[in-house]
């Protein structure tokens, strides 16, 4: 049966300094990460467990259990990727063309997804994602791992607001975290992802 794995980084832990220190960047991928791929993998196991056995008295917790490890998985996956040293600026092409139309310019979108990154209750995201059945782009909340907006959205740019992603560095202190994120963007990936959603193919 294939496994759920961490995938390594597309750059060194270091790489994102000053903006991510590399401290915080090796406990994010390698410890935080790497436990939700875990969880995920072991849930699957007590779900096979459970199926052999006929007992499903436990199904409800494991269900949750499943989806927010594997939810945490994807977003991180995407996050990694979300990110370059090389990042920043402003996004180009249809991507550029998307944003304009949908929320009216650049800065209306980023003002958006700072706040609602920076806003988000507890631990969360901010994610911009394309909504398929609107063909729309949106800017949506993420508590924990779990979006609040209809299922199908596909997440294209995440930013990270668990405490674990920022606290070491920036404390209690989450827009300048948030403010900083925007100097990593990796434009290139997020238009790829966009690409992809808008064709109706899975992204990397």
């Amino acid at each position: 049966m294939a496994v759920y794995t961490l995938p390594d980084l597309p750059y060194d832990y270091a790489a994102l300094e000053p903006a991510i220190s590399g401290e915080i960047l090796e406990l994010h991928h390698a410890k935080h990460h790497a436990a939700y791929v875990k969880g995920a993998n072991d849930t699957l196991e007590r779900l096979a467990e459970a199926r052999d056995k006929g007992q499903y008295d436990s199904l409800v917790g494991l269900e949750k259990t499943l989806a927010f490890n594997l939810s945490g998985h994807v977003l991180h996956s995407i996050f990694w990727q979300n990110l370059s040293p090389d990042g920043g600026d402003r996004p180009e092409g249809e991507l550029a063309d998307a944003i304009e139309e949908h929320f009216g310019s650049f800065e209306a979108f980023k003002s958006q997804l700072t706040t609602a990154t920076t806003t988000v209750q507890g631990s969360g995201w901010g994610v911009l994602a394309y909504e398929p059945a609107g063909r729309r782009l949106i800017v949506q909340q993420v508590y924990d791992h779990h979006g609040n907006v209809g299922i199908g959205s596909v997440p294209l740019l995440v930013f990270d607001a668990w405490e674990h992603a920022y606290y070491l560095q920036y404390r209690n202190v989450r827009p300048d975290y948030v403010a900083k994120l925007w100097d990593l963007v990796n434009w290139a990936d997020v238009a790829a992802r966009y690409h992809a959603a808008t064709a109706g193919t899975p992204a990397p």
